[in-house]
């Protein structure tokens, strides 16, 4: 029966294949280069295999020492998790987040499970809406932080990402050639006012309006179903769709930040605690690809 590894070898069995270099890795960690030698011989009398081929460049990991690697960055991974967990003091809740509909089924559950395995006990309230809607919402004291789009450029709150919206059509119809083009759009909003439909005008394009929807998901139900071309934001164009880019004749519509306001009245270690898991959530999209 072989000895259990330790995981104290792990971790400087780690930190050598970082560096290539035992005394370097020596100085790291804080001990002797003959100790780490020694932490290391242990490790491979217990796994039976020579982990490192000591050269003139250093120290190179083996066949062996590949194989080990997935699987000490695993343990060691899940043995800090568990130590950060478990210092971490309880939070009293509850918060209130309001985050776009488009973010919905993506980030913000990847926010919310983050959170809730740190801090099972707080209650967290979700309110999916408009940017308008969470930011009144907000001010109001009825919000302890709100992710929303910020497309006029307010500099206020931290910007998370940039997520332009685009002109969308469905790749197996040619609706973007139609005239007048077939549009879906919100009903009864500024933005699409003020920034879809004039994007539209200035380039002199005739539009009918095909398809009103009062949320997101609704335009891209009409887009997918061939329907009518519209407007999304880049991270979120449905599958079996694609961008309208400037060589069919759509410019962007809008350059639009996705920025993190916080309620301007109080705040908490539960709230700023949320805020720093919706940062990481983001963080993938912060330089989204362009098309």
């Amino acid at each position: 029966m072989h000895d259990p590894i330790e995981s104290d070898l792990l971790r400087t069995f780690l930190v050598i294949s970082e560096t290539s270099n035992f005394s370097i890795a020596a100085q790291r960690i804080g001990r002797t280069q003959s100790a780490v030698s020694a932490q290391i011989k242990r490790l491979e009398e217990t796994i039976g295999e020579t982990l490192f081929d000591r050269n003139a460049r250093g120290a190179v990991l083996t066949r062996a020492g590949n194989q080990l690697l997935p699987y000490a960055q695993r343990v060691i991974e899940l043995l800090n998790e568990a130590a950060a967990t478990i210092r971490t003091k309880p939070l009293d809740g509850p918060v209130r987040i309001g985050i776009p509909e488009e973010y919905s089924q993506t980030i913000l559950p990847a926010a919310l499970a983050a959170f809730a395995i740190r801090h099972p006990a707080v209650e967290v309230t979700v309110s999916c809406d408009y940017t308008a809607h969470n930011l009144a919402a907000l001010e109001k004291d009825e919000l302890d932080l709100a992710v929303v789009f910020d497309w006029s450029n307010q500099n206020k709150g931290e910007v998370l990402c940039i997520d332009p919206t685009v002109w969308v059509t469905a790749m197996v119809h040619r609706l973007h050639d139609a005239v007048p083009l077939p549009i879906a759009t919100y009903r009864n909003s500024t933005w699409a006012r003020d920034f879809a439909l004039r994007s539209l005008e200035q380039q002199g394009r005739s539009y009918r309006i095909a398809f009103i929807a009062d949320t997101s998901s609704g335009l891209k139900n009409a887009v997918s179903a061939g329907l009518a071309v519209t407007t999304l934001s880049r991270s979120n164009i449905p599958h079996g769709c694609r961008e309208l880019t400037s060589e069919d004749g759509f410019p962007p519509v809008d350059s639009s930040r996705v920025v993190l306001r916080r309620n301007p009245y109080h705040s908490s270690e539960a709230i700023q605690e949320l805020a720093e898991r919706v940062r990481e959530a983001f963080q993938p999209m912060s330089v989204l690809p362009q098309p």
